[in-house]
């Protein structure tokens, strides 16, 4: 997966010490659990008798609390430390995982997916920098080697989702659990103690950083995007004919294989070749055209699989791109920046499937997409009044000499909270500098 070359890349990226293995395989478990749910929605809600929006809430709790949780990781980080934050994320994930896997009601699994997303904010927005700050070979190989984790994460997440379903509902929930544990404890005894920063962060930076316009626009264009994205990950399973786990992991395999390939490879060529605005034009209209045919052939699932499965082209591109435009424009230090985008954004990623479980139930399946549809076409008009801001943003990447975009991407992931997509946008300015 490397691409990069040169005297900083002499040994191998996949030549780490233990430490680093053993948080690059807790960040695999992490980034499974964006899809791992997916593949059992439809076993939970007849298993359990839930309605398709109570079911829903497995994404609600967990983003809700996530976009919350963003808000206070750098607080909590700059005080304790980026190892004892990491395994305080490690630790509720394990356990609340358990938990939700040993729950007798959806109520319960609700609750305790909450109390994950919790643990997954404080371990996402550190676990880059432990990374960073522990790998052999350099900043980029570390880069090389998280690029690595995500996209293995994103892509098996479903399949072993869809794996464990068959046995069992609880299985992906008992599943992560045990592979947390296994992370936890190779953390804790093979990760050196890491330094408190000096700097101590306040809670209010993230919320008043939304006074400048080009975060708050880029941030709400996250949010109207992030509610067609989950309204399809998280209601489709419900419209693809009766599909048993294992065949609705292997469908969100073929999805998580095309969002990892877009984002780490696919966006960084077609900014290049067509600019920031003009790619995420594409990818957002692009969205909205296949949520839009999920919504007119809600009862074709020929369509709703294929479309599903297409529809990681362009959340690759977009994930990367977003914020990438969010950091390029952004007049607020990176890390702030991340923690305002990643609060705004999950809002309304968490919001979106419990609505569309509730408009499917009262007025049919194919409204909710079709006002998703409609919603991320509002994104590209609200991403238009921002087009000069993103030019310039690309003019200035294109300038001669050691781009600022590599030394401030550089800077954030050193500190917390980041994004995972900041790692490919320091290696895409890697890529600048060398060109």
């Amino acid at each position: 997966m490397s691409r990069t070359s040169g005297a900083e890349h002499a040994s191998s990226p996949f030549r780490q010490p233990k430490a680093v293995w053993a948080v690059a395989f807790a960040c695999v478990i992490s980034f499974m659990g964006i899809g791992l749910v997916a593949p059992i929605l439809p076993s939970l809600s007849g298993q359990l008798n839930a309605s398709h929006a109570e079911v829903e809430l497995l994404f609600t709790s967990y983003l809700v609390v996530t976009a919350i949780a963003m808000l206070v990781t750098g607080w909590v980080s700059s005080r304790i430390g980026a190892k004892k934050t990491l395994i305080t994320g490690l630790a509720l994930i394990v356990v609340f995982a358990a938990l939700a896997g040993a729950s007798s009601g959806i109520w319960g699994i609700v609750g305790f997916r909450a109390g994950w997303g919790l643990g997954n904010a404080l371990f996402i927005a550190t676990s880059l920098a432990v990374i960073v700050g522990s790998a052999s070979g350099g900043f980029a190989g570390a880069i090389v080697l998280y690029e690595t984790a995500l996209g293995v994460g994103i892509a098996t997440g479903p399949l072993l989702g869809g794996l464990l379903g068959t046995v069992s509902w609880r299985g992906p929930f008992f599943g992560v659990s045990v592979l947390m544990l296994i992370a936890l404890v190779a953390t804790v005894v093979l990760l050196e103690p890491t330094p408190v920063p000096t700097r101590k962060a306040t809670l209010s930076e993230p919320l008043t950083a939304l006074r400048h316009r080009a975060l708050a626009t880029t941030s709400g264009v996250g949010l109207l995007y992030n509610w067609g994205f989950f309204t399809l990950l998280g209601y489709a399973p419900f419209l693809m004919g009766g599909l048993d786990p294992i065949s609705l992991g292997a469908v969100f395999f073929g999805w998580g294989l095309l969002v990892a390939v877009f984002a780490v490879f696919g966006a960084p060529w077609l900014k290049d070749r067509f600019g920031t605005a003009r790619t995420l034009y594409g990818a957002l209209v692009g969205i909205a055209v296949l949520l839009a045919a999920i919504g007119l052939f809600d009862t074709v699932p020929a369509v709703v699989i294929v479309a599903v499965v297409l529809s990681g082209i362009v959340v690759g591109v977009n994930n990367t791109l977003v914020t990438t435009a969010v950091m390029s424009i952004s007049p607020v230090p990176r890390p702030t920046a991340s923690a305002t985008y990643g609060f705004v954004r999950f809002i309304g990623g968490g919001l979106a499937p419990f609505a569309a479980g509730l408009m499917a139930a009262a007025v049919g399946a194919s409204v909710p997409f079709l006002i998703a549809a409609v919603v991320v076409l509002v994104g590209v008009v609200l991403l238009a009044t921002i087009r000069r801001d993103l030019d310039a943003a690309d003019a200035e990447a294109e300038q001669p000499g050691p781009s600022h975009e590599r030394a401030d991407a550089e800077a954030a992931v050193r500190e917390v909270p980041g994004l995972p997509t900041e790692a490919v946008i320091a290696e895409d300015a890697l890529q600048h500098d060398r060109r």
